[in-house]
């Protein structure tokens, strides 16, 4: 998914790094946090602290994380930030050879694995929310007919919405937060044959 401040991915070394499986758990929860130390994110995805510390190095080696201010009066403390808004993936960028080609799909297949993985914790988890909270949350398919043309100007429209909607959460984070929760949107356009 292409989005303005988001950094483009297109050498095969840095989607290997994000491409392991901690370190893609690690990116994700550093994002939803915004700010965190390795102990932090240690607990949120039950690793040892000097594991965590490793994979996040590797990340910030391949520039994906950095360094943030210290948010606490401990200077021993060191924080993590993403280093953009995210990061953008395209086939396109893999497709000139087979060795590239082969490892944008495996990182493809486990970031569609963990996406899957949390979307099935939410079901798990589904009488825990409100029921405001899960008529919102929208579970649909269509099956539609387009050019390669339309499900592109589709796929542009929907980035346009997501980015609207993306930056009133980021406006409200500065203020009022009551009732606001994180909120994962997987969108998947393919074409198919019957």
């Amino acid at each position: 998914m292409t989005d303005e401040g988001s950094r483009s991915i297109t050498d095969v070394g840095t989607l290997k790094a994000l491409a392991h499986p901690l370190r893609m758990k690690l990116y994700r929860a550093l994002c939803v946090a915004d700010k965190a130390t390795a102990s932090h994110l240690a607990d949120q995805v039950d690793e040892a602290v000097s594991l965590v510390s490793y994979h996040l190095r590797k990340l910030a080696g391949h520039g994906l994380i950095e360094e943030a201010d210290p948010q606490s009066a401990d200077g021993r403390e060191r924080w993590w930030q993403p280093s953009s808004q995210g990061v953008s993936i395209r086939d396109k960028d893999f497709r000139d050879a087979p060795d590239k080609a082969a490892a944008h799909l495996a990182a493809t297949r486990l970031f569609h694995e963990q996406r899957a993985d949390l979307y099935r914790r939410y079901l798990d988890e589904r009488s825990t929310w409100s029921p405001e909270w899960n008529a919102a949350a929208p579970d649909t398919e269509s099956l539609l007919r387009l050019t390669a043309g339309e499900l592109d100007a589709l796929r542009q429209e929907l980035l346009a919405l997501v980015r609207k909607y993306d930056e009133l959460g980021r406006a409200a984070a500065d203020g009022d937060t009551e009732g606001r929760e994180h909120v994962a949107l997987h969108v998947y356009g393919f074409p198919f044959r019957a």
